[in-house]
């Protein structure tokens, strides 16, 4: 798409043709997990500006438009088409565009006399966001539109249902149009799982049976990975476990979408003012934000996301020594040969006899990517610490672990909601709902007035403990969900989303999609690559309708829990 949608050249020397590249919101989300400023003007792109921004005329250049079909996204590239803005116009939709807003957009070239420049009109096909190689999710714009609580709300309507449904249908069509492959459907039954299996099974369907069009057949189909095998699609529903999204977790990638802001696999910061006391009297210094990416290119990153946090932190303590080695040796050959004061670019223009130091300098700038991402490590992994230490969430996590695999308790569970020093009345309110959920029998009436008594006192929110009260009632038939296996501290044990998996897949080879409908987490994703793993190269994919964190899954129970 970015080439004017034909195949990139490779290895050719030749400078790319500079464009601008127009997205919307949604055109955003999915390009920025994928590509980097540097990465995207390597592709010629000069400017990315949004659609809805005030945009200058630049006529001698090409726009690559990447936007979503929808009603003032059309108007707004028609009144571009009539200002004259761009040399030629390739519009790519994200999702596949309406018979009659195409001729809305062949109308309003026509009277601005655009016509031959409108280039190229493409479906995309690529309404999903791809935040790894093995993981998805369907939006993050209006993502409340679909969420466990738009989905799950009491007063909902067949109109609203069927709206949420042809949402997430699109999307999973989008991503399995984008995979070149026809999935093997699997679902429980009764449920919101079941009415998208339904639904995408139809669109699947239709699109196979108009042999002319299908997006199934010929060419694409060679380009997907999976074109000899068909995936299977398990789909489950976020009502068959509750209590995971509301676990504290230990492993790293988990650990920063649960304390810190992990959005799009960018994390964002607070850095705490300098230390130095700032005058008397003075304003207090405004805590900075600082943001840093988490890519595919960190070696360290995509080595440690999944470990358990202490892990981290130590290998963190390595690299960082490493490093100074690495630094001390340039400085001590730099002074043996006298050239403290010299750039490193004069320092390479010397003779052979110095080739040692000049692998050390020609290693430079790797070194300095490499210290640049220790520093990234080493301010997310402390700020992370900072949390555990400050909340006791290694309690937390080892506490809800025994409840989730039915272990025996050594501390009261009373103890651990009534002690201040432990976790924010959240953390405090996450661990009773997991032992609300987990438990064969619910507690007496009157162990819940006490328990009831002490989340208060802690100052607890108890909306979401109304939510799933009646949820619990109604999700009693699934209780095989939370059978669990004594153990403890990440000795690897199955969730239910991974059982599931693991009873549907028996001996197939087969790649395997899992996709959580009402939201998902790190947490199972993490479970899932783990379980991959063990199993020996076996293809697993996850997705879900939102990822939201454990905070945020809290607020939707909590609104819930008021209606």
């Amino acid at each position: 798409m970015l080439n004017f949608n034909a195949p990139p050249l490779k290895n050719t020397a030749a400078e790319p043709v500079w464009k601008v590249l127009i997205y919307d919101r949604f055109g955003q989300d999915i390009i920025s997990p994928l590509l980097s400023v540097k990465e995207l003007r390597d592709m010629g792109i000069t400017l990315h500006l949004l659609l809805h921004s005030d945009r200058d005329p630049i006529p001698d250049v090409p726009a690559i438009y990447f936007v979503m079909p929808t009603e003032e996204n059309i108007d707004r590239i028609c009144q571009d088409l009539r200002n004259q803005l761009y040399e030629s116009y390739y519009l790519n939709f994200i999702s596949a565009i309406s018979r009659s807003k195409l001729e809305d957009i062949a109308s309003a070239a026509l009277a601005a006399n655009a016509v031959n420049l409108v280039t190229k009109v493409f479906d995309q096909y690529l309404n999903f966001i791809t935040l790894e190689d093995d993981m998805f999710v369907l939006c993050n714009q209006n993502k409340e539109q679909i969420s466990y609580h738009a989905i799950n709300k009491p007063d909902i309507m067949d109109t609203e249902m069927e709206g949420i449904m042809d949402t997430i249908v699109d999307g999973l069509f989008c991503y399995f149009v984008t995979l070149g492959a026809v999935p093997i459907i699997r679902c429980p039954r009764g449920n919101a799982a079941e009415m998208v299996a339904v639904k995408l099974d139809k669109k699947l369907r239709e699109n196979l049976r108009d042999a002319r069009n299908s997006l199934f057949t010929g060419d694409t189909m060679g380009a997907g990975q999976f074109s000899f095998q068909r995936p299977l699609f398990v789909l489950a529903d976020r009502n068959l476990d509750l209590a995971t999204p509301l676990h504290h977790t230990w492993t790293y990638q988990a650990l920063i979408h649960d304390v810190l802001d992990l959005y799009l696999n960018r994390v964002s910061l607070e850095e705490s003012p300098g230390s130095e006391a700032s005058p008397a009297g003075a304003r207090p210094k405004k805590k900075s934000k600082k943001s840093y990416d988490l890519t595919a290119a960190d070696k360290f990153w995509q080595k440690h996301k999944g470990s358990p946090f202490p892990e981290v932190a130590e290998s963190v303590q390595e690299e960082l020594d490493t490093y100074r080695a690495q630094e001390d040796e340039v400085k001590r050959l730099k002074s043996i040969m006298g050239l403290e004061g010299e750039d490193d670019g004069a320092i390479s223009m010397l003779s052979d006899n110095t080739a040692k130091l000049t692998s050390a300098v020609s290693s430079l700038p790797e070194l300095l990517e490499k210290k640049r991402l220790i520093d990234l490590h080493t301010n997310v992994a402390t700020a992370v610490l900072d949390h555990i230490k400050s909340r006791k969430l290694d309690v937390y996590f080892e506490y809800e672990e025994k409840l989730m695999s039915k272990s025996t308790m050594d501390k009261s569970l009373l103890d651990i909601i009534s002690d201040p020093d432990a976790g924010t009345p959240e953390d405090k309110m996450r661990l009773f709902l997991i032992y609300y959920i987990t438990s064969q029998q619910p507690p007496s009436e009157g162990d819940l007035e006490q328990y009831k008594k002490a989340l208060i006192d802690a100052g607890c929110d108890l909306s979401p403990l109304n939510y799933i009260k009646q949820w619990k009632v109604m999700n009693t038939g699934s209780q095989f969900v939370m059978e669990g296996v004594k153990n403890l501290v990440l000795k690897q044990h199955n969730l239910p989303v991974t059982r599931i998996l693991d009873n549907l897949m028996d001996m197939k080879s087969n790649p395997a999609i899992v996709f959580v409908v009402g939201g998902g987490n790190y947490i199972e994703y993490q479970n899932l690559v783990d379980y991959a793993k063990a199993k020996q190269g076996k293809r697993v994919m996850y997705g879900c309708s939102e990822l939201f964190s454990a905070t945020q899954f809290m607020k939707q129970l909590s609104q819930l829990g008021q209606k």
